[in-house]
């Protein structure tokens, strides 16, 4: 599968069937992974690696209940695409409700994911921690 929209598709096949076993071979072994926000909520940061990236996806459903999860759009260009949705999930470590459009950028290189950025309301997910 070297093709950017298929590799992304089925990106998004796995996830929405939780099946996250397989979901790394999706991944380089060198990512570009960075997620913006406050220090507070667990899995902001950096990750460069394929197991980070599989473990990031492991661990997310011990911190959030998700209540809504839509793609609307996956607009390609090249080796580049942006997936646009809305998402509404409860922070387990609170019982607050995180709802949030998003556009996750993904780069693929030879059928691999080599970038995953994602973009939220970073400012309403800190407050759904209860860090602002």
């Amino acid at each position: 599968m070297s093709d950017t929209r298929a590799v992304v598709d089925e990106f998004y096949r796995r996830v929405g069937s939780g099946d996250i076993t397989t979901l790394g071979e999706l991944f380089a072994d060198e990512v570009d992974w960075y997620v913006y926000g406050a220090e507070e909520v667990p899995w902001t940061g950096r990750r460069s690696t394929r197991a980070e990236a599989v473990e990031f996806f492991r661990t997310l459903p011990d911190q959030l209940e998700p209540q809504e999860y839509t793609v609307s759009r996956i607009l390609v260009d090249g080796e580049d695409a942006v997936a646009l949705g809305h998402m509404r999930q409860i922070v387990k470590a609170t019982g607050e409700i995180f709802d949030s459009p998003f556009a996750f950028h993904f780069t693929v290189v030879a059928g691999k994911i080599t970038r995953y950025i994602p973009y939220e309301d970073s400012l309403a997910l800190a407050r759904a921690f209860g860090a602002a």
